[in-house]
């Protein structure tokens, strides 16, 4: 038993049982506008239940203490506060009730809405672009994701100096919303922080470049690539450490995962394809986000199959599977390619036994080209169909070739390996080891060129 300090109050626990960072109390606002919808609202579909539930769960993925979160109806947009007089009196009294110290309005605030709210509520304010930017800091484990978000967070910070330049000690820096003054000291202006956005830039395209290296090296053998997409939470990544046994953070949580990761899988007929994991879309996700991700989600614009996948658990899928489609058209992404997109219909086994019958009735009225798969990647099942549907979709525009080559040429032999997916091997009469391989019509004439005199067939 320790002994313990004097002069510490009775009362008093052991340090040990103190946490290291206690949750900080907040208040959750989501708007909803009545009468009309706004030309900038772009998740009018979605339920307002679902939005206030996203909200909190956003709120408590950045270790938020949510003590009140309400929906606020509102019929217009007041400039200088967002939400009314009245309204505003109402929160400010719970605020105090409660002892908050952050309130999350999820909307695109002002930097002057933000700064009057935060004078009346004598608190912190963060709108929803805010809180997606702090948790994507928190989140970000390699130099890479953390320069993405510094990007980010720069480009925003930018427009929240403009007005309040006066007032530097109620500057917003760092990856800090929510602990005080930024985490360079104040006086940082505008042209240092124009010279690290420069700077960040100029290093992420060195990331760019890289990236597009490793590209061009894994083209250069057969992998294709098999990108995960969907809206966060909807089990990406538990389906990539089924897929490929791997270990990525998995977990009930908005953004669990930032960083992509790849890895190998074998396919049914033994051919391997590459499979990268994502970061998690949402609705209304800030455009300098998307902008300062673009090096990672290439591996998503290049990728030879785009796999959508769905939470269909989830009350608002159709709402979701929606925000998800805009954003790859975002990036240039057709989202109308049946040969590159594969929708995947996730957490079935969440479902009662009426839902899921009633799912698989809807998939079996889509055409074959477009059909869904439904899985659980938590359970596996569906994973062997999953499989064998990303094989066919990738070998579908495929040419097989019939080769005669010498059994001596072990270096060719290995070259066709790497190239080429072979289907079959095996001696003929005369002495010549046939070998039947399928492959991109693009590599049709650099394999002529290294066997000239081997190519019996194409089909």
């Amino acid at each position: 038993m320790k002994p313990q300090r004097r002069g510490r109050s009775k009362n008093s626990s052991d340090a040990e049982s103190i946490p290291p960072h206690s949750p900080t109390t907040a208040i959750v606002i989501v708007p909803e506008f009545v009468g009309r919808v706004l030309k900038a609202n772009t998740s009018a579909a979605r339920r307002i239940e679902a939005k206030l539930e996203e909200a909190v769960g956003l709120a408590a993925a950045i270790d938020l203490k949510v003590a009140k979160a309400g929906i606020v109806r509102l019929s217009t947009i007041k400039p200088a506060t967002y939400l009314g007089s009245g309204k505003v009196e109402e929160i400010g009294g719970i605020v105090r009730a409660e002892e908050a110290g952050v309130i999350f309005v999820d909307a695109a605030l002002s930097p002057v809405q933000q700064r009057n709210l935060e004078k009346i509520w004598n608190a912190k304010v963060i709108d929803r672009t805010g809180l997606i930017l702090e948790i994507f800091g928190k989140r970000a484990r390699t130099r890479e994701g953390a320069l993405q978000v510094e990007l980010a967070h720069l480009n925003y910070q930018k427009s929240r100096l403009v007005r309040s330049w006066t007032h530097l000690e109620r500057q917003r820096g760092g990856f800090g919303f929510l602990g005080g003054p930024g985490e360079t000291q104040i006086e940082a202006d505008r042209r240092q922080i124009a010279s690290r956005i420069a700077k960040l830039e100029h290093e992420l395209e060195k990331v760019k470049q890289t990236r597009a290296l490793h590209r061009i090296n894994r083209k250069r053998v057969p992998y294709p690539i098999v990108a995960l997409v969907g809206y966060t939470n909807a089990g990406k990544s538990t389906l990539f450490n089924t897929l490929t046994k791997a270990s990525v953070r998995a977990q009930d949580l908005l953004f669990a995962t930032l960083d992509p990761t790849l890895r190998s899988v074998d396919l049914p007929h033994g051919s391997r394809i590459i499979v990268s994991d994502t970061v998690g879309f949402i609705s209304e996700l800030p455009t300098m986000l998307i902008a300062a991700f673009r090096a990672t989600l290439e591996e998503v614009i290049e990728a030879d199959i785009i796999v959508h996948v769905r939470d269909v658990s989830h009350l608002d899928a159709d709402a979701q599977s929606a925000d998800v489609a805009n954003i790859l058209r975002e990036l240039g992404v057709d989202t109308e390619d049946p040969g590159r997109i594969l929708e995947v219909w996730n957490k079935i086994d969440l479902l009662s036994v009426q839902d899921r019958a009633r799912l698989e009735n809807t998939a079996a009225r889509r055409t074959l080209e477009i059909r869904p798969v439904l899985i659980s990647a938590r359970t596996g099942e569906g994973i062997s169909s999953l499989l064998r549907i990303i094989e066919n979709k990738l070998t579908v525009h495929r040419k097989t070739l019939s080769l005669e080559i010498d059994p001596a040429d072990g270096a060719g032999l290995g070259w066709l390996h790497r190239q080429c997916e072979v289907l079959s091997r095996e001696l003929t009469r005369g002495g010549q080891l046939k070998v039947k391989v399928r492959v991109n019509p693009a590599k049709i004439d650099m394999i002529k060129d290294r066997f000239p005199n081997a190519l019996n067939r194409i089909t």
